[in-house]
């Protein structure tokens, strides 16, 4: 065999990879440039894998389930009552400086929440139990922070990649991405970060995109319907032997290859991902069968009913993966954007989801993984206190606010029963213990035991990180 011969048979199997899945498609065909020698030789060997690594200090969380509920939840109809709303109901707003997203339909006239807010649990915390009755149930395991903030963001593209990436514009690593890197993984027969859409992906995605990083840190995609996981299982005629006797010559000639060009120093992890491809047949196709969960635990989540059962079904599979190893899980749910009949369409939203995330924190906690997993329930954005009118005919809504609005979190060494931070008295501004998109990722780095300063990857000659330089700083009070 010529050299001509073993690259263009190593090319031709390296471009149709014989069904194995979209991680290793992703880490070996995606980020092409790592294939490349370096212009001028590296003063250390720079290695890209998925092998646990040491943290800069004892880690209170080994993984964190993100359900981002896209499009901005109503924070004032949700988690932050506001009694002033009531007083000045059909009045013009009193104060200035509303910034709408849509000033062509805005008003300034002051629209109170229908519902009624009751305080649960011990903690007397006050929430909506009229639309979320069962995370009444689980208060007392959660920290609500009602102080969220993106300063001059007002979409939601923009809005959901500050919260994903740390910045508003495109093209920068995903949190789960930089986790993995900083990290590594539990399992070796697994991806490390998955998202999970549900019903469909978010504009502007994808959210789960590694960008500068190596693309082994790229999120693998799991869909509502087969194949859950694209490119996961060859073609029938090549299952079993025939892919086995595939790898293998793949394995040879990329040895073959290796030996040629010792200058491509990431060609070995890329071997092994072909074989850590292989296994996930196996490990995946097992994690993801909901066959295996008890009567008992989907009744809990919800699953046996048509209006819960997609979230259930998405958060029953995040717990099947984290108990398995996988380092991040994220639940995409783009379907909360409510400029029209926004009191209505809460109640519809909030039936399909409020069971199973509190069943999930409840399962989490019943299995003794609460203590080691994170899981955050929020969005980009909240609502504006005034009404959106629409047009005749219309019922109104609420306009995006970026400036202040709520998102809860539970395990991974976050407080219980906890509130954090306050909006101003009319749930327009944070005002009080303000938590920025930089606060956030730096907080939850360092509940992994990474410092945020510290985690960044040279790109271009340029020193790239997830928190901006000096903008982030650990919101410790709302940490145990």
């Amino acid at each position: 065999m010529n050299q001509n011969s073993a690259s263009s048979r190593r090319h031709f199997l390296a471009q149709s990879a014989f069904g194995v899945s979209s991680l290793a498609l992703a880490s070996l065909l995606n980020d092409e440039q790592l294939l490349a020698a370096p212009e001028k030789p590296a003063l250390e060997e720079k290695t890209y894998d998925l092998l646990p690594k040491q943290t800069s200090h004892p880690a209170r969380a080994k993984s964190m389930i993100s359900i981002f509920c896209g499009g901005g939840p109503s924070h004032l109809d949700l988690f932050d009552r506001k009694p002033t709303l009531d007083k000045y109901a059909g009045k013009r707003f009193p104060g200035d400086g509303i910034k709408y997203d849509n000033a062509g339909q805005a008003t300034s006239i002051i629209m109170p929440s229908p519902n009624t807010f009751e305080k649960c649990g011990e903690s007397g915390m006050e929430i909506n139990t009229a639309l979320l009755p069962h995370l009444g149930e689980i208060v007392d395991d959660i920290t609500l922070i009602r102080s969220m903030q993106l300063p001059n963001i007002r979409n939601h593209v923009a809005g959901m990649r500050a919260m994903t990436t740390g910045r508003g514009r495109e093209g920068w690593p995903s949190l789960g991405s930089w986790i993995t890197y900083g990290l590594g993984a539990e399992t070796q027969n697994l991806p490390a970060f998955v998202a999970i859409t549900i019903p469909r992906n978010p504009v502007g995605s994808p959210y789960w995109d590694s960008r500068h990083l190596p693309s082994i840190y790229q999120g693998t995609v799991v869909s509502k319907s087969e194949p859950r996981i694209a490119n996961l299982n060859p073609i029938r005629e090549l299952r079993g032997k025939p892919q086995s006797n595939q790898l293998d010559l793949l394995k040879e000639l990329n040895q073959i290859h290796q030996q040629r060009h010792p200058g491509e120093d990431d060609l070995a992890a890329r071997i092994a991902s072909y074989e850590l491809a292989a296994r996930m047949q196996t490990a995946a196709t097992e994690a993801l069968d909901l066959t295996k969960e008890t009567e008992a635990t989907h009744q809990m989540y919800g699953a046996d009913d048509p209006v819960t059962k997609e979230f259930a079904d998405a958060c029953m599979l995040a717990r099947r993966f984290v108990e398995r190893g996988v380092r991040f899980v994220q639940i995409w749910n783009y379907a909360w954007d409510m400029h029209e009949n926004i009191f209505a369409a809460l109640e519809s939203r909030c039936k399909t989801c409020d069971k199973p995330c509190a069943a999930l924190v409840t399962d989490l906690k019943n299995r003794g993984l609460l203590d080691s997993t994170m899981v955050q329930w929020g969005g980009e954005m909240g609502r504006l206190p005034v009404i959106q009118d629409r047009g005749k005919g219309k019922k109104p809504g609420r306009d995006h606010n970026t400036e202040g609005f709520s998102i809860w979190m539970a395990g991974g060494g976050i407080k219980e029963g906890h509130i954090h931070g306050a909006t101003d008295d009319f749930g327009h501004r944070a005002v009080q213990d303000v938590v920025t998109q930089h606060d956030f990722h730096a907080t939850l780095l360092h509940q992994f035991g990474l410092n945020h300063e510290g985690l960044n990857f040279e790109h271009n000659a340029q020193s790239v990180s997830l928190v901006e330089p000096g903008q982030g700083k650990v919101a410790s009070g709302i940490l145990k």
